[in-house]
C-alpha cells in the first residue's frame, strides 16, 4: 500500500504529540523490534515493526502504521508481508468517508473497501488495547495451527 504523506483536509493535521504518546506506550511492550515516529518515508505516521520472533517462518515483516489526527480521527494499518511476496492486512479507521460510518474496519486479507461499520472508544488507550488484543489473537493462531 503506498504511503500517503499528506494530511487529508477533512481529518485535520497530524497530532504529533499523540504519536509520541503512542510510541512511548508501544515501547513498553516487547512485541515490537523497532518503533519510528514520523520516519522520512512516512512523516505523518508512527511505524512499529513487530519482533519477528513472534511469527513462524515465512513472515518477512509485520508492522503497524498509525496515523492520528488532531480531530481524534485515526488510521491504524496492520500488515504482514511474506517471503513469497504476499501480504495479509487490515485497517481500523475513524474518519469521514463516503463508504461507511466514521468508525469502520477494513477486514483482512486485503483491507478492502468498503469496510465494516464499527464502534471505537474515544480513549486512544482503549483503541490500542482492542487492536493489540485482536492482533495478539492473530499471532497466537500462527502457533496453534
Amino acid at each position: 500500500m503506498p504511503e500517503d504523506t499528506t494530511d487529508p483536509p477533512d481529518r485535520g493535521p497530524t497530532d504529533t504529540e499523540m504519536l509520541d504518546q503512542i510510541a512511548a506506550h508501544l515501547a513498553r511492550t516487547e512485541r515490537f523490534g523497532e518503533i519510528q515516529t514520523r520516519p522520512e518515508y512516512a512523516p505523518n505516521a508512527l511505524v512499529a515493526d513487530y519482533d519477528l520472533g513472534y511469527f513462524l517462518g515465512g513472515v518477512s515483516r509485520a508492522y503497524l502504521r498509525i496515523r492520528w489526527f488532531e480531530t481524534d480521527d485515526f488510521s491504524i494499518h496492520y500488515s504482514e508481508q511474506y517471503r513469497t511476496g504476499n501480504e495479509w492486512e487490515c485497517r481500523w479507521d475513524r474518519h469521514p468517508n463516503d463508504d461507511n460510518t466514521r468508525a469502520h474496519f477494513h477486514s483482512p486479507p486485503d483491507a478492502s473497501t468498503p469496510g465494516e461499520d464499527a464502534d471505537y472508544s474515544e480513549d486512544w488507550r482503549d483503541v490500542l488495547a482492542t487492536i493489540l488484543t485482536d492482533l495478539g489473537q492473530r499471532i497466537t493462531a500462527f502457533w496453534d495451527s
